[in-house]
């Protein structure tokens, strides 16, 4: 269902005015990163544009902001200077409908394989990426071209003006909140730059330094169709699938796990299917109509929520605003001092940051600190898709490790036959630890192997009991398995010779599937063999 914002006036004015807030936040980060990818100011903006008030109306996420981000534009400029524009935004259609393909499929869901240690080091490594950033707010450009940092009056001034924004953003919502924080401090600073015509970088000023042209400016008109002017051929298919496929991935899982994080900071819950097909629609438009695409933005979804912007709204009006100023008061936006945006950052710095995960030593296992750790420095060291891809495979394999220790069995003797009761998961981990369980030199002529209480994952698992019939079969004794599931009896099926082994009559197990969201009972347990019961599994398993 689409609600525009919460009941009541107060919400209409609050996202309102967030939105006003984000726009101007949302300016001096399009025009960089249109920089970084290689494109025009405009581009960015157009971008910007497009991906917030598309992804507002459509998206999974109320209150969350889309732009154009740096995640996206490291993968674009290697695709530009090589192949001009035109490509990449062919490149945008394709990573608009691969997005789209995410979240017909469902696959938005898996955002929830992501664990707490990642989601941790996601946070901290993106705080720290944001705060580096600011930095080089703090750098004058040279007459030869380099760089310099600031020093005497004009650093005194900056930093005078990022500490009143910083207090002002602290202070005035314990007097009012009748205007956003962050809004009133970026017109309180602007004003005071104007009126006593202090020295500090404007916006304007990094529009100059970006481009080396002194009159350079954010203004412009609508944006136009264009379909990218390209060849349609398989050629070019070769060229832009591989940015097209990391584009689609790096913005997903940003805006997947900002909505994440938004949905604990308002307790709420956004819909990450409907989240992936609003970043497809929204990129694809980008293609059409000359953005440089993007995706969600954890700086400017928390200056959004932080101002009180809670409904989609907040997102229109922060693209429309946005695109107001593009055609209307592009002046007025370049003479805001870049201080005031930096002190806005720096507050959001502060609130991302999760300085609770400072006290976690001593008090979680070692090896969810070391993840949180290692997705922080990948993060800040190299991209966010990059670290969260690590920091789910050394959490899987953090947990094969610990998993694999838990293959137990006890052992009983009835008639001259022994009994293995196993216990936990059989899988490549595990595999070596149920081998070592048994002793077929010494073990009676019959043996039964209970799967009651174990579960068989992959390959492996079905190797290692095929492995275990030969060592019986070698020492001339009788195997059999009991209890396996209906999935495990599937895999035996279907691996034919590869696997020998006598089954005995087995009961069917409750199997839960995920289907819409909900777990449904597929199956029942006869009434005929209570003794049995085996506990239900989480999920398909065997």
């Amino acid at each position: 269902m689409f609600n525009l914002t919460c009941p009541g006036k107060q919400c209409v004015k609050n996202d309102t005015l967030s939105g006003l807030t984000v726009a101007l936040a949302l300016v001096p980060e399009a025009v960089a990163f249109a920089f970084v990818a290689g494109v025009e100011p405009i581009v960015g903006l157009y971008g910007a544009f497009m991906m917030g008030l598309i992804t507002a109306i459509i998206g999974g996420r109320p209150g969350m902001i889309s732009g154009a981000t740096g995640a996206m534009a490291v993968v674009m400029v290697s695709l530009v200077s090589e192949h001009g524009v035109s490509y990449l935004f062919a490149a945008l259609l394709l990573t608009g409908l691969l997005q789209v393909l995410a979240g017909v499929f469902r696959l938005g869901k898996f955002i929830r394989m992501v664990p707490h240690p990642v989601m941790l080091g996601f946070v901290n490594g993106l705080a720290i990426v944001i705060f580096l950033a600011q930095l080089k707010q703090f750098q004058t450009h040279l007459p030869d071209g380099g760089v310099a940092w600031m020093s005497g009056t004009p650093l005194a001034i900056m930093l005078g003006l990022v500490a009143l924004t910083m207090a002002i953003i602290h202070f005035l919502p314990k007097l009012t909140v009748a205007i956003p924080a962050s809004l009133a401090a970026i017109l309180t600073v602007t004003v005071l730059a104007l009126v006593f015509d202090l020295d500090t970088r404007t916006v304007q000023d990094v529009l100059r330094d970006m481009s080396g042209n002194a009159e350079a400016t954010i203004a412009g008109g609508l944006p136009s169709f264009h379909f990218p002017g390209v060849p349609l051929t398989l050629e070019t298919l070769k060229i832009i699938f591989p940015y097209a496929l990391i584009m689609a991935a790096v913005g997903l899982i940003e805006s997947l796990l900002t909505l994440s994080l938004i949905d604990e900071l308002t307790e709420t819950r956004g819909h990450g299917n409907r989240e992936c097909i609003g970043q497809g629609v929204a990129n694809t438009v980008n293609g059409l109509f000359g953005g440089m695409g993007g995706c969600a933005m954890i700086g400017q979804s928390l200056i959004n929520i932080n101002a009180g912007g809670r409904g989609r709204l907040s997102g229109i009006a922060a693209a429309l605003f946005l695109l107001a100023f593009i055609l209307f008061a592009s002046g007025l936006i370049e003479m805001i001092p870049v201080a005031a945006l930096v002190g806005v950052m720096f507050v959001v710095v502060i609130g991302t940051f999760e300085w609770t995960s400072l006290r976690l030593f001593g008090r979680v296992p070692k090896a969810d600190i070391f993840v949180t750790i290692l997705v922080t420095v990948v993060t800040v060291a190299f991209d966010l898709a990059i670290a969260v891809v690590v920091g789910v495979i050394v959490s899987a394999l953090v947990f094969a490790w610990e998993h694999a220790k838990h293959m137990l069995a006890r052992t009983r003797e009835e008639d001259g036959v022994k009994i293995y009761e196993l216990s936990g998961p059989l899988f490549f981990g595990s595999a070596k630890y149920f081998q070592d369980i048994f002793d077929p030199k010494n073990d009676p002529d019959e043996v039964i192997v209970d799967f009651a209480g174990a579960r068989v994952y992959d390959h492996s698992g079905l190797e290692a009991i095929d492995t275990l019939a030969e060592r019986y079969l070698r020492a001339g004794k009788r195997l059999h398995l009991k209890h396996l599931s209906p999935e495990c009896q599937l895999l035996l099926n279907k691996a034919g010779d590869l696997v020998e082994v006598n089954r005995m009559e087995d009961p069917s197990y409750h199997v839960a599937v995920d289907h819409a969201g909900e777990l449904l009972d597929k199956t029942s347990e006869p009434a005929s063999r209570p003794e049995a019961a085996a506990p239900k599994p989480l999920a398909n398993q065997t």
